[in-house]
């Protein structure tokens, strides 16, 4: 089985960051945890706004804790508001149920850990996570 280490959690965080600086995305928030929901790294960009560490490490950790990305989340809070509501009440808040949280795989498609990013759009923010978890050669999994 593959571990998500910090090593990798760098190289993740940095290709994300560049992907979103090759997007023009607006300053970005990258947090990787393990599949424990560990925090491995957190790394802020210069102008990120305040709250985006929690937000980008909510968006992961939400995909740890219900083994999905947090767009499956998103999708389940349109069609199921009150479970998502609840279970966010569980989690003590730290559940953010839109696109930007993302699973990593290993080549056995085990969960070894989630990244989460806030700052720009969710979908620029899920654009620059699968392109960081793609360039550390582990498997990014969105949900689509």
């Amino acid at each position: 089985m593959t571990i998500l280490n910090l090593e990798k959690a760098l190289v993740i965080t940095e290709a994300a960051l560049k992907k979103g600086r090759a997007l023009a995305a607006a300053p970005l928030t990258v947090s990787v945890l393990d599949a424990a929901g560990r925090l491995i790294s957190l790394q802020r960009e210069d102008g990120s706004s305040l709250l985006r560490p929690e937000i980008a490490t909510a968006k992961a950790w939400g995909a740890i804790a219900l083994g999905k990305p947090s767009r499956a989340i998103a999708a389940d809070a349109e069609q199921r508001p009150a479970f998502v509501g609840a279970v966010n009440t569980l989690a003590q808040g730290n559940l953010v149920p839109v696109p930007g949280g993302v699973l990593i795989r290993d080549d056995e498609a085990r969960i070894i850990g989630a990244v989460g990013i806030s700052g720009d759009t969710s979908d620029i923010d899920e654009q620059c996570a699968m392109c960081g978890i793609e360039a550390s050669g582990l498997r990014p999994d969105n949900g689509l």
